[in-house]
Parts: structure tokens; C-alpha cells; sequence
């Protein structure tokens, strides 16, 4: 794991009194925050914080600790809340808090509940914690029957989240991080004027996984792909457990029924790669293979999305991730007639 921090005393005069009040108890725990992916193709590999330890370095990573974003991705047109249905609200994050709300339900989710391995920052603050938060719009579903006192004032509990990432202002910083697992710059280069965005770190409450909750989340993606004009929605999704091997079945249903056609193909990184096709066509029984999916990605492939060429082992999550491409323009109609064209169906 590539450290946050350089070992050893920082002896550079400018910021060194900065970098001691940063190795104060709890703070310290920042040291292993991050575990840095592979940069985009081409680039430079990515050092969040370099030894010189300067803060203009650092802020990305307090900024996404903090759940403060950055400026550029502050500023969101139209109202906060997206839809409705009865006490749950589909809304993004406004404030810090928010988006640390969102952080501790992942958290839950991802290393409670699943078999993610935490960083030591992450199990300090029991939140789930990357550098892509502080560039991010998140999605929360939060239900107004379920509330706890803060400061004086009712706050909605947080249920279910999604994370955004429009591509402009990925642009702005280190790319998306669907990047670190697949070569998706020819797919980019392939639709130069298509506006993309990434979706990620979805998860949902086990008390809430009904298809209410899951129907206002993707009511709210919808009307933002509207708002903001998206083309292409894409990210990775996962299955659970990093044996290929045991997941041959559901990996050879995607590689076999549901790949990418070739404008829309990206293949996973080589150094990343694993096989698909462990099981042929003939010998897959289909219809088990498409039981063994997890509900997201079948919902995934019900709007219409492909996937992409290869698997990656994520061993941090304990997961297998595929690519999903979703064009808005293959995107079955009749869910769009569900939601609306404008997203108007579960409209606040």
C-alpha cells in the first residue's frame, strides 16, 4: 500500500509545523488512508500526498476525509431533492454531513455487513472513504420516519446512496475511477462529444433493500442523467467473493449474453484482468447463471446495459467487478415511460 505520508521526520521548514499538527492522535490515522489506484493510461502514476507533505497536496485528501467538496463540483443547479415516495426522499448531498452520512452507511454496508478490508482511517471513523468523494455529487435516499435529534433539529436517516462523477469534472482532476480497473480511455476517445458519468458505491440499507427503495434511487439517477444532459452512464459493478473460479457461472452469463457491442467495449486492465468465459456457451444452464447475478446488475441488464470485456478482482472489497455500459439511448423504453421522460413519475 502506497503511504499517504513519507516515513520518517519531514524536515522541510514551510510545512513542517503543518505536517506535525497532522500526526496528532486520530490524524495520524490519515497516514493509510488512501490505497491509490493505477493512474489513468499514459499518466503518472498517482501520489495523493508526496513526501514533501505540502498542503495544496494534501487538501484532496482532507477534503474527502472532512466530506467538504471541491469548489468545482459545489454549486449544483435545481433542487437538492429529486422525488418522493411517501417518507422516503431521493435527494443529493448539500452539505458535509451529508456526505459523511452517505461514508458511514457504505461503511456499513461494504465492511460490516460484506467482507470489505478497511483501511486504519476508514475503522477509526467507520466510514467508507476515497479520494473520488470530494469530486463527487452523492445520491442519498434518506427516510423522514426514521429520525435522530441533532442539535436541536430532526435529520432523516440515510438508507441508500449512490456515488456520481460527471465527466467534466473528472476532467478536472485524476480522471474516473473506473479507470484504475478498465481501460476505458478508447471508449472515451470513441464518443468525444457523448457526456459520460460514472456510477458507483451504491449500497443500500438490508432493512431497506425493497424495491421501493431501489426504484427512488434510480428515479434520482434518471432525473440527474436529465438535468445534467448524461448520454452514457457507466461504472463497475460487483460480485461478491474474489474466486473467478466459484463465480464461473454468473461471469460466463455477462461474457456470453450481455457484452458490449464494439463502439461501446473496454476491456479491463491487463495487469487486472481476469477470465469470463471459464464456462462455454453450450455447457452454461442460462437461466441458473442469470438467478446467480446480483439483483443490481440484473437491473442493470433489465434497462438495457452491457458489459465490458474481462473481470477484475478487487480484494480490498472482496469483490469481482465487471463494466456496465449504459447509453441513455439503449436504455428500454419502457422504463422510461415508468419514470417519465423528465424523471416526473416520483417528482417532489
Amino acid at each position: 500500500m502506497t503511504q499517504l505520508f513519507a516515513e520518517g521526520t519531514v524536515e522541510t521548514p514551510p510545512t513542517s509545523r503543518f505536517a506535525a499538527s497532522l500526526n496528532a492522535p486520530g490524524l495520524s490515522a490519515l497516514r493509510s488512508f488512501f490505497t491509490p489506484r493505477t493512474a489513468l493510461p499514459g499518466a503518472a502514476p498517482l501520489r495523493l500526498v508526496p513526501a514533501a507533505l505540502t498542503p495544496s497536496r494534501l487538501m484532496p485528501a482532507l477534503r474527502s476525509y472532512s466530506g467538504v467538496r471541491h469548489r468545482g463540483s459545489r454549486g449544483e443547479p435545481g433542487p437538492a431533492t429529486l422525488g418522493r415516495i411517501g417518507a422516503l426522499e431521493v435527494r443529493l448531498a448539500v452539505t458535509a454531513a451529508d456526505v459523511r452520512r452517505a461514508q458511514r452507511l457504505r461503511y456499513e454496508v461494504f465492511y460490516e455487513e460484506m467482507s470489505a478490508t478497511p483501511a486504519a482511517a476508514m475503522r477509526l471513523a467507520r466510514r467508507d472513504v476515497d479520494a473520488f468523494d470530494g469530486i463527487c455529487d452523492h445520491l442519498l435516499v434518506l427516510d423522514h420516519e426514521s429520525c435522530r435529534m441533532v442539535r436541536g433539529r430532526r435529520v432523516p436517516r440515510v438508507v441508500g446512496t449512490y456515488r456520481l462523477l460527471r465527466q467534466e469534472i473528472a476532467d478536472r482532476h485524476n480522471g474516473f475511477y473506473t479507470a484504475s480497473e478498465f481501460d476505458i480511455a478508447p471508449l472515451l476517445a470513441r464518443h468525444p462529444h457523448r457526456r459520460f458519468l460514472e456510477l458507483g458505491r451504491s449500497c443500500v440499507l438490508s432493512s431497506y433493500r425493497t424495491k421501493r427503495t431501489v426504484e427512488l434511487l434510480w428515479h434520482g439517477i434518471w432525473a440527474y442523467v436529465r438535468r445534467h444532459g448524461i448520454d452514457v452512464m457507466f461504472g463497475c459493478a460487483s460480485l461478491e467473493g474474489c474466486d473467478p473460479q466459484a463465480l464461473a457461472r454468473p461471469l460466463a452469463f455477462l461474457h456470453h449474453f450481455a457484452p458490449t457491442d464494439p463502439e461501446w467495449a473496454a476491456q479491463a486492465l491487463p495487469q487486472h484482468a481476469a477470465p469470463m468465459d471459464l464456462v462455454s456457451v453450450e455447457a452454461l444452464d442460462a437461466k441458473a447463471a442469470l438467478l446467480a447475478l446480483p439483483p443490481l446488475i440484473k437491473g442493470y441488464l433489465r434497462l438495457g446495459a452491457q458489459i465490458g470485456r474481462g473481470a477484475v478482482i478487487d480484494r480490498q472489497f472482496g469483490t469481482t467487478d465487471v463494466l456496465i455500459v449504459l447509453p441513455v439511448e439503449k436504455i428500454n423504453p419502457r422504463y422510461l415511460d415508468h419514470f417519465g421522460v423528465n424523471g416526473e413519475r416520483h417528482a417532489a
